[in-house]
């Protein structure tokens, strides 16, 4: 069975669902404390020290893991053309991590369609670079096709599934198989709305069916901007450690 990666697209822990963690530490190492990864975002928008990734992954325990997610100089500005500089750069950055560096996630603005040149040459740069899990959330309905999923089996490049999902393929796992990488950003309000009951019902089988197949699987809820995300997280991982 595959290890769950349950948790929040960043630790802040909402006052109302702050009993639920311990008491003492920082934001991060309560949160630790329940959930066993968490998706750093802020290193889309800015970049972060080595220091500080070594502080964060000496805060967590053994077994917790960081997604990073890819700056959008790469994803956004440059989009994915010539960006094998930024990527040594980031990644010197990201590799402070150690061990607890789980999973790279690479987000595509909506409008970036496939192009097989420009693909080939970022996840070319990017395995030379880089030989852990990476995740892809594409947006474009071009990028669902069966020509590029081979191409992410190729490159060992999972395609994210997406809440809301941009097309209908958007909303199930592909690419590589050894892992799974579910990210749930609000429905039908994105970062806003929770996920109810009977979602969460829903969303703990189909994660234990995933983890029947997959080395890997990631579940991120990245409703946080009313506190949703915490409550969902702690509501998945009740379901899964029910089952256990």
């Amino acid at each position: 069975m595959a290890a769950y990666r349950v948790g929040c697209a960043g630790w802040v822990l909402p006052k109302s669902h702050q009993p639920a963690f311990p008491e003492e530490g920082s934001h991060l190492e309560r949160y630790a404390g329940r959930f066993t990864a968490v998706e750093i975002n802020s290193s889309f928008y800015r970049p972060h020290s080595p220091a500080t990734y070594a502080r964060w992954a000496a805060s967590v325990p053994t077994d917790f893991r960081f997604s990073v997610k890819v700056p959008r100089a790469i994803t956004h500005d440059q989009r994915l053309v010539a960006t094998d500089v930024l990527l040594d750069v980031f990644l010197s950055e990201a590799r402070a991590l150690g061990e607890k560096l789980g999973c790279l996630l690479v987000q595509l603005p909506p409008s970036l369609a496939y192009d097989a040149a420009t693909a080939e040459s970022f996840f070319n740069d990017l395995r030379t670079q880089y030989q852990g899990t990476v995740a892809l959330e594409a947006r474009h309905a071009s990028w669902f096709t069966s020509d590029v999923e081979t191409r992410l089996r190729a490159h060992r490049v999972a395609r994210v599934a997406a809440d809301p999902a941009p097309v209908p393929a958007a909303a199930e796992p592909a690419g590589w198989p050894e892992v799974v990488y579910v990210r749930l950003h609000g429905s039908p309000r994105v970062y806003y709305s929770a996920y109810d009951e009977q979602y969460l019902d829903m969303l703990g089988k189909r994660v234990r069916d995933a983890a029947t197949r997959a080395h890997d699987v990631w579940c991120i809820f990245d409703n946080t901007a009313f506190g949703a995300a915490v409550p969902n997280a702690l509501g998945l991982m009740a379901r899964l450690s029910s089952d256990s």
